[in-house]
C-alpha cells in the first residue's frame, strides 16, 4: 500500500491548525473544540471559517459535552440542532457516537441522527472502543443506513496495539462502512499501520 493511496484525516480545533494540516498534506479535517476532552462540537463561526478557507473536506464533531456517550433526550435534540446547522454550513460530514447506559451501540438514536444527517457523510467515532464487544458493535453499525465510517483504535490505547482487531474489522464479510484508524497515528508509523491492517484511512492530531 503506497502512501499516495492513503487518506490522512487531521484532527484540529483552530483555523490555523486546519490550514497548516492542509499545507502539510492532510486529505481531510476533523474539526472539534476542546481536544483535551477528546473533541466537542466546534463553534459555528469556526466551522464557517474552515469551510471557507480550506479546499479539503471538513468533518464536524457533534458532541455536546465530555464524559460518557450516553445522552439524554435533551442532549440528543441539541445534537440534532447542531447537525441541522452543519448541513447548511457546507461541511462534508459529521462525527458522532452514542452508546446505551449498558455500553452498547445506541442503535435507535444513532439511526435517528444518521437519517437526519443525510446526505452528509457520517462517522461513528471512538465511542465504539468503549463497547464490550467491538466486532459485534461494528456489525451492528454496518446495519444502520447512513453510517459512512467508523473511527477506532481497535479498542486499545493505540492503533498499533489494536492492529489485530482492526485487521479483523477490515476483513469482516459484507462490510459496508469504511474504517478510519486512530490512536497515536504519526507520520513515522502510519504506513506500517496501514500495511498491517489493510486500512487506507488514518486519523490523528499529528497525522501530518
Amino acid at each position: 500500500m503506497t502512501t499516495n493511496k492513503l487518506i490522512f484525516e487531521s484532527c484540529v480545533e483552530t483555523l490555523e491548525d486546519a490550514i497548516i494540516a492542509e499545507e502539510k498534506g492532510a486529505n481531510r479535517i476533523e474539526l472539534c473544540s476542546e481536544l483535551e476532552q477528546d473533541g466537542l462540537t466546534p463553534s459555528r463561526e469556526l466551522t464557517a471559517q474552515c469551510v471557507y478557507y480550506l479546499s479539503i473536506p471538513v468533518m464536524a464533531m457533534v458532541r455536546p459535552r465530555g464524559g460518557n456517550f450516553f445522552y439524554s433526550e435533551e442532549e440528543i435534540k441539541q445534537m440534532e440542532a447542531e447537525i441541522e446547522f452543519f448541513k447548511q454550513a457546507g461541511v462534508a460530514g459529521v462525527v458522532f457516537g452514542l452508546l446505551t447506559n449498558e455500553g452498547k451501540i445506541d442503535i435507535e438514536n444513532t439511526r435517528r441522527l444518521a437519517k437526519l444527517a443525510f446526505p452528509l457523510e457520517v462517522t461513528f467515532h471512538k465511542a465504539i472502543d468503549y463497547t464490550g464487544d467491538l466486532l459485534k458493535s461494528f456489525q451492528e453499525l454496518n446495519e444502520i443506513e447512513g453510517i459512512t465510517r467508523v473511527l477506532t483504535s481497535g479498542g486499545m490505547d493505540t492503533a498499533w496495539n489494536g492492529r489485530e482487531v482492526l485487521k479483523q474489522m477490515q476483513r469482516l464479510p459484507d462490510r459496508k462502512i469504511k474504517i478510519i484508524t486512530a490512536g497515536k497515528v504519526l507520520p513515522e508509523n502510519r504506513t506500517r499501520i496501514a500495511e498491517f491492517t489493510g486500512i487506507s484511512e488514518l486519523h490523528g492530531k499529528k497525522i501530518v
